[in-house]
């Protein structure tokens, strides 16, 4: 079955850090993170593109970094310094061929 798998959310105090990471099955090559809060669209985070550029949303500059390990398949971000605003499930988005695949999120909580 080809499919993402997601891992490394959880609650954490403002201020806090986490490392998702988002391993991909044979074929299916994880680019990056979007995520979605409750009453809000789903949004970008930080992406490689398919010309190995990386993206961040504004919001994600300076607290932010996506890395990535080929041999494994894996993209993982490190989030610092998280705020209450980054509440949101996380997802990580990959690429089959040319067709996109999602998979299943992981829900960050940052609060006190």
């Amino acid at each position: 079955q080809v499919r993402l798998v997601e891992s490394g959310g959880g609650l954490v105090q403002p201020g806090g850090s986490l490392r998702l990471s988002c391993a991909g099955s044979r074929g299916l090559n994880p680019m990056g993170w979007h995520r979605q809060a409750p009453g809000k669209e789903r949004e970008l985070v930080a992406t490689f593109t398919r010309g190995n550029d990386i993206l961040y949303a504004e919001s994600a500059k300076g607290r932010f970094t996506i890395s990535r390990n080929k041999a494994q398949n894996t993209v993982h971000l490190q989030m610092n310094n998280l705020e209450p605003e980054d509440t949101a499930v996380y997802y990580c988005k990959g690429l089959y061929g040319s067709q996109t695949s999602w998979g299943q999120g992981t829900q960050v909580t940052v609060s006190s």
